[in-house]
């Protein structure tokens, strides 16, 4: 579905994040996975039950690497690709009681990925027609920021700052205790020389102090449609402008219309509802 490379996140991350899961998952031992013969080799399906974009194959390949480096796995989806109710998105084969000890940790990847990917898909389809650009915030499951940030490429968003490390956004609580929007910009450029500055404001008063103060961008902070364009109309396109605060599938089209920039939602990372998918045994 994203036209953007599709690169997912070092290897060491994902390799570090199944090992944990698996952990969790599995412990000292599967026990229930006695139940199959040792040596039984099948092959199962992974099929998704809901509309999708899908996002998360790296890690789901991970757990049955680090599982099992036999099982094969078959995709006839890519991440990024949307689909249908009722596809199926892959299969495997290999020893039963490895693709069962790692079933849930995989489909666990792999639904709450394609959860942020679909979510996204849908705002940006909305978006459809106008030069604005959907961002993701830092609403996300804590350790799994790099892995839903990937997801919402998946789905057609972009991505703002990863952490507090590569970019500078000063918002209300920085102002307070700085004294002033100004003041607030000339200690960031001090002190993190070369990052980029961006300041929320909440009025066009505000908006005027951080143009004076000559940031990098400016995020509009719960302003109405009309205050919007009103500053579109400002700046005039000398400064990128982001409109965030509580924006939803039915007001994301009005607000992109006033012509900001961009629109960051946190939903897409943090209201999320796991898409469903199930992997089942094929029947000889």
């Amino acid at each position: 579905m994203s036209t953007k490379p599709l690169t997912p996140p070092p290897a060491d991350i994902i390799t570090q994040q199944v090992q944990q899961a698996l952990a969790e998952d599995i412990g000292s031992g599967d026990v229930s996975v006695l139940l199959v013969p040792a040596s039984e080799v099948v092959t199962a399906t992974v099929i998704c039950r809901d509309d999708a974009v899908i996002s998360g194959r790296p890690w789901f390949d991970e757990v049955f690497q680090q599982i099992d480096q036999d099982i094969e796995i078959n995709w006839q989806v890519q991440d990024g690709d949307h689909v249908n109710a009722d596809t199926t998105l892959c299969q495997l084969t290999g020893n039963a009681r490895h693709l069962l000890s790692g079933e849930r940790s995989g489909l666990n990847f792999l639904q709450t990925l394609s959860a942020t990917a679909t979510q996204t898909h849908q705002l940006v389809k909305l978006l459809e027609g106008t030069q604005t650009r959907l961002l993701d915030t830092r609403k996300t499951l804590p350790g799994f920021r790099q892995a839903q940030k990937y997801a919402v490429r998946c789905g057609g968003g972009y991505n703002h700052r990863m952490g507090l490390y590569d970019m500078v956004l000063i918002k209300e609580n920085h102002i307070i205790a700085s004294g002033s929007i100004s003041q607030a910009v000339t200690d960031a450029r001090h002190h993190a020389p070369g990052i980029p500055v961006e300041v929320e404001v909440e009025n066009l008063a505000e908006l005027q102090q951080a143009l004076d103060a000559r940031v990098d961008r400016v995020l509009l902070d719960n302003m109405d449609t009309t205050m919007l364009r009103k500053a579109v109309e400002i700046t005039a396109g000398t400064i990128p402008l982001e409109a965030s605060g509580g924006i939803d599938l039915d007001s994301i089209r009005g607000i992109a219309e006033t012509g900001v920039d961009y629109i960051s939602v946190g939903s897409i990372t943090k209201h999320i509802q796991a898409i469903d998918l199930s992997m089942r045994f094929v029947v000889k």
